[in-house]
């Protein structure tokens, strides 16, 4: 395979770099630039705008008012966290004796979502279901003729607006910010509540809000969200957040954005609900109550029988270790998977589809975390299913995961479109699927015969098309490197594509930990974990290599000034030439 790349857009004159950069993010000029760069709380759009906010406080406030008991769904994921750890904390600011002696939270006992009638007491006169449950109809229904209000505040698809549930869902109205996951929507009702009670509480919260929505891959490139991400990474009040930040300080390095959130935070909560079991889930979530964090519980620290430590604490060392022990599962799993690809030749089809019998049934919470490595690895769209039987016939489920960089966009359509699956939901590049036994080899070869032509080599899109010569080559990447903490879903980090990089055994290093370093001065390139063939190729005393580079834009501060850096993703050879003695 070779590596390809083309530019988003062609490069306009007219535009500065940067100008350029967020023009193929769709926000055009000085002016909109400048204000997505520096939003303010009048980009916050009026909460009344949401479908039903106002019947939705009014509903809870009665039943707070009748001193009734209130159930609170906790959904299954780190947005469902953050929403329902958001609301209770508001709450408890307003009515603690009221939250901590008539409200009650569930968390599931595994990766469910939504609500489960037989979980519910019957003395609950309200069930708040915040990031679930819009299509929860049936549930609904029940608990209504029980006599039970249902609330939800969501923000995912559903086909109709329930008739037994009072819905709050920013997908299912008017409101404009639709990238609001299920605690922004959250963040935005209690807003609403502020308003009513004319009083200012809401801010305070912002960083669950931050915290969720970026966990839930939403994008950032609306005005609103984008000031609840920096206001809320900018004031970490949660005690859970506030540990972790603590906890990660090496690598978060004293403050948030939405990659150090997505890679930092965000993944232990979602292991301890894929991987824990239902008391680490629980201590997870009471860590992020503000009347529970700092509670002294029984310590399980080595050596420490019979002591005590705050519930925070120990919440975030067990999010560390049931990471560790699932990136240990994960990995023991995906050996048996690499090899099925391996024996099977999987690769050379357009989906690679790994069929594990019951025998050799991967857990059903690592199946996407491993589906996403091979696809990454080996570019093509995978899945990852376990042999099911249900009423006598086989099928195959599991997960299913996009390929980066390459011609088909849109795996879960891609499922669809064949007429060949029982069901694909979820993301466009990232759900379930599943697949009768009788349908598998036809979907295999329908795949391959309609994307025969399709060239799977990698192929970037890049923002800028640079020269290793340009005169202000190290300024334009500082500059871009300068706007780190503003990327990620919706406006994705820059790639660009640098011409004319001439390395020799000279300007090639092996630091620590396999990391390439090809310097030219002050400006550097890196990449990491390169093999040691990789590197006696690139480091030939006998000759010289002139590269292209795929790359991201840094700033290295190392030695006490601002360097540029390029972190380069992938790179080819165009010229060699030898030396001549």
């Amino acid at each position: 395979m070779s590596l390809q790349y083309q530019l988003i857009q062609p490069r306009n004159p007219k535009l500065s770099p940067i100008e350029q950069i967020f023009a193929n993010r769709g926000i055009i000029g000085k002016e909109n630039i400048n204000h997505y760069l520096h939003t303010t709380k009048n980009d916050l759009i009026a909460p009344e705008r949401l479908m039903n906010v106002r019947e939705g406080a009014t509903m809870l406030i009665k039943h707070i008012k009748a001193q009734d008991k209130i159930l609170i769904q906790v959904d299954s994921d780190c947005d469902g966290y953050t929403s329902a750890a958001l609301l209770i904390n508001y709450l408890n600011c307003l009515f603690p004796a009221y939250v901590q002696n008539n409200i009650t939270y569930r968390v599931h006992d595994d990766k469910s979502h939504g609500l489960k009638l037989n979980t519910i007491p019957k003395d609950i006169k309200l069930v708040i279901a915040p990031d679930s449950s819009s299509n929860d109809y049936d549930v609904h229904k029940q608990l209504a003729e029980r006599g039970c209000d249902v609330l939800v505040i969501d923000h995912h698809l559903a086909d109709h607006v329930s008739e037994y549930a009072c819905i709050i869902n920013n997908q299912m109205c008017d409101y404009p910010t639709k990238s609001l996951s299920g605690a922004g929507v959250v963040y935005k009702f209690c807003a609403y509540l502020d308003k009513l009670l004319d009083i200012d509480y809401s801010e305070s919260f912002m960083d669950l809000a931050a915290v969720g929505i970026i966990a839930d891959i939403m994008d950032l490139n609306s005005y609103e969200v984008r000031f609840i991400i920096e206001q809320g990474l900018q004031n970490i009040t949660n005690p859970f957040l506030k540990e972790m930040v603590k906890k990660q300080e090496f690598k978060v390095q004293g403050s948030l954005n939405p990659f150090k959130v997505a890679f930092y935070i965000a993944p232990f909560i979602n292991a301890v609900n894929r991987s824990g079991n239902a008391q680490e889930r629980l201590l997870l979530f009471e860590s992020m109550l503000t009347f529970r964090a700092y509670e002294q519980i029984p310590s399980t620290k080595r050596g420490e029988k019979g002591m005590t430590e705050m519930r925070v604490e120990q919440a975030v060392r067990t999010c560390g270790n049931v990471k560790r022990h699932q990136e240990k599962d994960r990995d023991d799993i995906k050996a048996i998977v690499e090899k099925i690809i391996a024996d099977n030749c999987l690769y050379d089809h357009v989906l690679i589809a790994v069929k594990m019998p019951k025998e050799k049934a991967a857990d059903k919470n690592l199946t996407g975390l491993i589906a996403t490595q091979i696809a990454n690895y080996w570019r093509h769209p995978t899945a990852i299913l376990n042999e099911v039987e249900r009423d006598g016939v086989k099928y195959w489920e599991g997960s299913m995961r996009g390929a980066p960089h390459i011609p088909i966009t849109d795996t879960r359509q891609m499922f669809l479109d064949s007429g060949l699956v029982e069901y694909c939901e979820g993301h466009a590049n990232a759900g379930g699927v599943s697949i009768k036994d009788e349908n598998f080899t036809k979907l295999i070869n329908y795949l391959d015969e309609k994307y025969a032509d399709i060239d799977f080599s990698p192929c970037y899109f890049v923002d800028l098309e640079l020269h290793r010569t340009d005169d202000n080559l190290e300024q334009t990447i500082l500059d871009i490197g300068a706007l780190y903490d503003y990327w990620g879903q919706g406006v994705a980090e820059p790639l660009v594509a640098i011409t004319n990089v001439n390395v020799t055994a000279d300007n090639v290093n092996l630091y620590k930990a396999n990391t390439l370093h090809i310097s030219f001065g002050d400006l550097s390139f890196i990449k990491f974990k390169v093999s040691d063939e990789e590197y006696e190729n690139l480091h030939d005393t006998m000759g010289g290599h002139e590269l292209t580079i795929i790359g991201e834009c840094k700033i290295n501060n190392y030695g006490g000034y601002e360097k540029p850096q390029v972190e380069i993703k992938d790179y080819y050879v165009t010229r060699n030439w030898p030396y001549y003695f």
